[in-house]
C-alpha cells in the first residue's frame, strides 16, 4: 500500500481482513484494497495470521471491535470457523465451511461459502478448453482430490453443472464420504461418488482438480502424477499463491491444458464483497 493510500486510513475507516495461517500466500487484501481505492471507499483490508489454537480467542476479539466488519477466510480456518457463526448461508451449510464472514450491526456473526460458485464461474469465464459457453462441464468425468472446505463447496457447485460423473478422493476417506453426502442433500441426483486412491484410473478423466493444500510450499509433494493423465485432460489447481504451482508447471510441460487457482478467487470477489458489506 502506497503512502498516499495509507493516509486515507482514518478513525472512520471500516476494517476487513483475510484470515489465514500462515498468511503469506493470501491475495484478497491486494484485490480488495485496489477495489476500495478505485471506488473511493473508506475501507481497508489486512491479512491476519491466526494460528488454529488462537482462533476462538481471535474471533471474540474481532467481535468486540466495532469497526471490524468482516473477512475472507482461507486455509486452515474454513471448517473451524463455521462452528462459532450465529448463522450460516446456504453455501456454508452445504460445505460445513465458510470462506467469508460478516458481523451484523448487533455483532452477530454470519458465515457463507462462495468457493464453489467462484470455481465454476472462473472456469466458465476463462474457458481454457475453448468449449462453447455453458459446455465446460457438460458430460465431463471429473476427479476432485481433496474434501476440505473448498473441496466440498466445489463438489456441490459441480453437482448442478451437468457433469457425467464426479469422483472424490481424500487422504481421510470419511471426509470424501461426507462431501458426497452434503452435496446430495442439496442435489439428490448428483452423479457423485467417493473413490479410493489406489482405485483411481487417472487416464479416464476429462478434468482433475487439486483441492488440497499441496502446492502452497515449494517442497510439497505433487498431489498426483500428471503423466498418468490422458492428453486431453484439463488440470485445475485451487492454490492461489504461488500463482503457478509445481503441478501447473508439470502439466503444461506435458502439454496439458491448465486452470489456475487465482480465478476461483477473482470470480467470487463481487459476491464476497457484497456479503461483507464492503462493496
Amino acid at each position: 500500500m502506497s503512502r498516499s493510500e495509507l493516509s486515507r486510513i482514518t478513525g472512520t475507516t471500516d476494517v476487513f481482513a483475510c484470515i489465514a495461517y500462515p498468511a503469506s500466500h493470501v491475495r484478497a487484501p491486494m484485490i480488495f484494497n485496489r477495489i476500495f481505492s478505485e471506488k473511493d471507499l473508506d475501507h481497508v483490508m489486512v491479512a491476519l495470521a491466526i494460528p488454529p489454537q488462537g482462533l476462538a480467542a481471535a474471533m471474540e476479539g474481532l467481535r468486540a471491535l466495532g469497526n471490524f466488519k468482516g473477512a475472507a477466510v482461507t486455509i486452515p480456518h474454513k471448517m473451524p470457523l463455521a462452528a462459532p457463526c450465529d448463522e450460516l448461508g446456504p453455501g456454508a451449510q452445504a460445505a460445513e465451511a465458510v470462506n467469508a464472514i460478516a458481523f451484523t450491526k448487533d455483532r452477530r456473526l454470519i458465515g457463507d461459502n462462495f468457493d464453489g460458485q467462484g470455481f465454476v464461474a472462473g472456469l466458465r469465464g476463462e474457458n481454457p478448453c475453448g468449449d462453447a459457453e455453458g459446455k465446460v462441464f457438460t458430460d465431463k468425468k471429473i476427479l476432485l482430490i481433496g474434501a476440505g472446505g473448498a473441496g466440498r463447496a466445489i463438489a456441490l457447485a459441480l453437482a448442478g453443472c451437468g457433469v457425467r460423473q464426479i469422483d472424490i478422493t481424500n487422504r481421510t476417506p470419511e471426509n470424501a464420504e461426507k462431501a458426497v453426502r452434503l452435496a446430495k442433500k442439496i442435489v439428490p441426483d448428483a452423479r457423485m461418488q467417493t473413490i479410493a486412491s489406489d482405485a483411481i484410473e487417472f487416464d479416464s478423466y476429462d478434468m482433475v482438480i487439486n483441492a488440497t493444500p499441496l502446492g502452497l510450499h515449494g517442497d510439497d509433494p505433487m498431489p498426483f502424477d500428471v503423466h498418468l493423465l490422458s492428453e486431453s485432460c484439463l488440470v485445475c489447481d485451487i492454490i492461489m499463491v504461488p500463482e503457478r504451482t509445481a503441478l501447473i508447471d508439470a502439466a503444461e510441460a506435458r502439454g496439458l491444458k491448465v486452470h489456475l487457482g487465482r480465478h476461483m478467487l477473482d470470480y467470487q470477489m463481487q459476491l464476497i464483497g457484497e456479503f461483507m458489506g464492503a462493496i
